[in-house]
């Protein structure tokens, strides 16, 4: 159990663990909640870690599925325990999409994004994501606003932590020719992709326009990727009809090959950066 994967982490092995025992035991998820009389969806909930499970659950479930290794149980009791901890996102709970995204990105050792219209969160500038969100969001109220992107900023930290995110930014030629909030906070951004583009763990790489077609032309895609437990490497797609994991090993995997695709249509870092500087001169 590693002490830096966080909550969510760890949430998603429990429930990785207890599935697996589940299936051991020759148990269906209906037959569990028939067992424990519980709504029939708990036990998906659980496997998934959309819920978190109290340690007296999971030593209802272990006896349930005849699970006698005390040590194997003691661990998987206290990974129970570890994966309700509180957070430093809790505070922005009310405010978050479903899913327990940030949480997400908190743990992962690495993420590739691809980006079609805007700069990703993690590179965009206080002015810019104040411009987004009072159009985006024009009904919202301003504390609501400035608290979106005091959490955004909050997140950005990972890229400078003592455990830097891996970042991989592709984004559409038209995220950097597309003015968001005016001359003035468009070339603050653009000055601020230049700069952070220095980091060691950041990569930035732009999609011309004449890279012609690929699978992302739908939206933006996100590949978490967790350096000691690849088989929790996940696929996030944000979406106005409501955002989707994938989690699924051969799906991620089919993802992680169309961003390698990607990558070989994409501009160099060098090149990148020329770009994004002929339209600050221009």
């Amino acid at each position: 159990m590693s002490d830096i994967e966080g909550p969510t982490l760890r949430r998603r092995r429990l429930g990785a663990e207890l599935k697996r025992c589940r299936e051991s035991a020759g148990l269906t998820q209906q037959d569990v909640s028939r067992h424990f009389e519980w709504h029939s969806a708990k036990v998906t909930r659980i496997e998934t870690a959309r819920v978190a499970v109290t340690p007296r659950d999971v030593r209802d479930l272990l006896t349930l599925y005849n699970v006698r290794d005390q040590g194997y149980r003691e661990a998987l009791v206290e990974l129970a325990r570890m994966s309700r901890e509180r957070t430093w996102w809790t505070d922005y709970r009310d405010i978050m999409r479903p899913g327990n995204f940030v949480g997400l990105e908190a743990a992962a050792s690495a993420v590739r994004t691809w980006e079609p219209v805007i700069v990703p969160g993690l590179l965009q500038t206080a002015a810019y994501m104040r411009s987004l969100m009072r159009s985006g969001r024009p009904d919202d109220p301003q504390e609501h606003i400035e608290r979106r992107i005091n959490l955004r900023l909050t997140r950005q930290g990972r890229l400078r932590s003592e455990r830097p995110l891996e970042f991989s930014a592709f984004i559409d030629e038209s995220v950097v020719r597309r003015v968001i909030g005016g001359e003035d906070v468009m070339a603050e951004q653009l000055k601020h992709l230049i700069e952070v583009s220095k980091l060691p763990n950041v990569f930035l790489r732009i999609l011309p326009f004449t890279a012609g077609e690929h699978l992302f032309l739908s939206g933006p895609a996100t590949l978490l990727e967790f350096r000691e437990t690849t088989h929790m490497d996940v696929v996030y797609m944000e979406g106005l009809a409501g955002d989707l994991y994938e989690e699924q090993p051969d799906m991620v995997d089919s993802y992680r090959q169309e961003f390698e695709r990607l990558s070989a249509k994409a501009l160099d870092h060098r090149t990148t950066i020329k770009m994004i500087e002929s339209l600050l001169v221009a």
